[in-house]
């Protein structure tokens, strides 16, 4: 049976502040209440809630300020996370959210894990866009670099993209098919351009001949 809680700060996909809404109870008892997000909508904790009210805004206001302040210093921010992988890129193991929070920390910037938005965890090398949730009301996009060395994270920062070792393979031979082919079409083209350059000079042959 679903549990009414009254929301103490904006819930993505759930409400705002103050709002009272209709939430499962394990999400409730594992997530809302003790991250004190929410109370639940009992009567006394609504009084209490409208009480507190302005000072909670406050509160948030605040906490908001200071996320976008952290927001602005993180502003392009790319972490390297050094990672062995296959000849198509694929990983060998993959890169969590708590991994992406340690690399952020390395490069001198804490967040924790919870902030971190990892839909699932990342199997591949290349640069990846990460959103991280300072606030209720903040996000900032980061790019986690997966890279096989440091050398290769620096290519990637700088736009470059890494291509497996199969589609190199396939990519090549095309590239050489499609060479041969402009010279196979070079050489039909000089054929007939040298035909008609000597078929003037054997009309002259047999002119003198005729002489």
């Amino acid at each position: 049976m679903p549990m009414n809680v009254i929301l103490l700060e904006r819930v993505p996909k759930l409400g705002q502040m103050g709002d009272v809404v209709k939430v499962k109870p394990g999400f409730a008892r594992n997530y809302l209440l003790p991250q004190k997000k929410a109370l639940r909508a009992t009567k006394d904790n609504i009084t209490y809630f409208e009480s507190q009210r302005k000072t909670l805004e406050a509160q948030n206001l605040e906490r908001r300020k200071d996320a976008e302040a952290v927001a602005a210093r993180m502003a392009d921010l790319k972490v390297t996370l050094v990672r062995q992988a296959s000849e198509a890129l694929q990983l060998y193991g993959s890169v969590t959210s708590r991994d992406i929070a340690e690399a952020a920390a390395a490069s001198g910037v804490r967040i924790e894990r919870s902030q971190v938005e990892l839909d699932k965890p990342i199997k591949s090398l290349g640069a990846h866009k990460i959103k991280v949730h300072l606030h209720p009301e903040v996000m900032v996009e980061i790019t986690a670099l997966v890279a096989r060395s440091p050398d290769e994270a620096d290519f990637l920062a700088k736009g470059g993209t890494l291509v497996a070792e199969t589609e190199r393979a396939a990519m090549e031979a095309a590239e050489a098919a499609q060479r041969a082919a402009e010279q196979a079409a070079a050489l039909f083209e000089a054929k007939p351009a040298e035909e008609a350059a000597a078929a003037p000079q054997e009309g002259e042959q047999a002119e003198d001949a005729q002489k």
